[in-house]
């Protein structure tokens, strides 16, 4: 069996163990660009034992993002980065940098620039019709991925993760609820995913052999008419056969329209709506209970949807989704997969991978409230943890290594 705290190859990259920090929302970027708090939140983690951790999230343009405050990548952004990269390589950690563009999930009030959809959609953070990008505006925005990758190798990155996955842009094209074009991108499958593999080949192309290159993947939208496992499957089975990917992170869900199937366990309405302005949060009262669903929390809760990638697929793929202690971790092993990704346990406590190896009967202290899930424009956090963060683990294992 796999062992978890082995070393691990992941592309051109080799990882100290096949923990990855999945990508969270920091909200620690009020100008855009790495401070202080954000480099603090990564070397914490880093210093907890992870193998890899991911900074979420960079966007490709301005209106790429859910919120003005958001990185994105340009070359102003490359040295407080280069500082972050730094700081998680001193504690024996790789950093990744998940870039993409939120597309329809993007907030076009608050980027100051309408929100890109690939059908006509109407924008209820905007407040305004979304913008449908022809065939030119794609390739210039399959061109930002690609100099968003390069510019993550100037800052130090170790790798780059393509986020096609929650409705976002490029997750939003391969959705046939939301894609109705009727061009090469739109219709069947093979062009809905035209644009996935073309930001994944450009990409590659960019920095392929230098940093690993991954990607966030939806198994299903979790909507009726969204993007269902088959034809995810497919597509992941074409970006596998295209070769532009180290490795796939299974997910789920849609930040549009159902984003609960991602987290499962408690739905945090409450504490969602009075994070909304006035009249935002009274709409929200009204459908919040459809918007947040609730899925009963239980671990490793994304495993049965991806098994069937595990089975079609011989690439690297990543478990993601109820992953908070040793016996979920050796599960997914056993089960094939290479990597696992841990998000809020790590957000309740950032050493926990440490004080797992130092005994394997640790459990994690979530509660799987998802009361971090508000907190993610003014500070991504636990709660329930304490204000002031704890002194940083130093650990004496590998270092990642090219």
């Amino acid at each position: 069996m796999t062992e978890v705290f082995a070393p691990a190859t992941l592309g051109p990259i080799t990882l100290r163990n096949r923990v990855i920090k999945a990508a969270t929302f920091e909200g620690r970027t009020p100008d855009a660009l790495a401070t202080d708090d954000l480099i603090a939140f990564h070397r914490e983690v880093a210093a907890g034992g992870v193998g890899m951790t991911t900074v979420a999230y960079c966007a490709v343009a301005p209106g790429g993002r859910t919120d003005r405050h958001q990185i994105w990548m340009r070359p102003e952004a490359v040295a407080g980065l280069r500082k972050l990269t730094d700081a998680v390589h001193a504690e024996g950690a790789a950093a990744n940098a998940q870039i993409g563009h939120a597309g329809p999930v993007a907030n076009a009030a608050s980027n100051r620039v309408p929100a890109l959809a690939p059908s006509p959609l109407f924008s209820p953070l905007g407040m305004r019709a979304m913008k449908v990008p022809d065939a030119a505006a794609i390739a210039d925005l399959v061109a930002a991925h690609a100099d968003a990758a390069r510019l993550a190798e100037q800052a130090g990155f170790d790798a780059v993760e393509i986020h096609l996955g929650h409705n976002y842009l490029a997750s939003a094209f391969l959705s046939p609820l939301l894609n109705r074009r009727k061009d090469d991108y739109g219709g069947p499958l093979v062009n809905r995913a035209r644009f996935a593999r073309e930001i994944a080949r450009a990409v590659r192309e960019a920095v392929g052999g230098r940093l690993a290159v991954t990607a966030k993947l939806n198994m299903e939208d979790g909507r009726r008419g969204g993007l269902t496992v088959p034809e995810s499957l497919q597509v992941a089975s074409w970006l596998e056969a295209d070769g532009t990917l180290d490795a796939i992170e299974l997910t789920a869900g849609s930040s549009l329209l159902n984003p609960m199937l991602l987290f499962h366990g408690d739905a945090p309405r409450r504490s969602f709506a009075k994070t909304l302005p006035g009249p935002a949060r009274w709409g929200f009262r009204a459908v919040g209970r459809a918007f947040l669903k609730e899925y009963p929390y239980q671990e490793a809760y994304l495993l049965e949807r991806a098994r069937q990638f595990r089975r079609e697929l011989s690439m690297p793929l990543i478990l993601l989704g109820g992953i908070t202690n040793m016996e979920t971790m050796r599960l997914a092993m056993t089960e094939g997969f290479d990597f696992v990704a841990m998000g809020r346990a790590l957000l309740r406590e950032p050493d926990l991978l440490h004080r797992i190896r130092s005994d394997e009967s640790t459990r994690s202290a979530c509660v799987h409230c998802n009361e971090c899930m508000p907190t993610i424009y003014s500070g991504t956090r636990c709660i329930y943890r304490p204000v002031l963060p704890h002194e940083p683990v130093t650990l004496t294992m590998p270092t990642v290594s090219r």
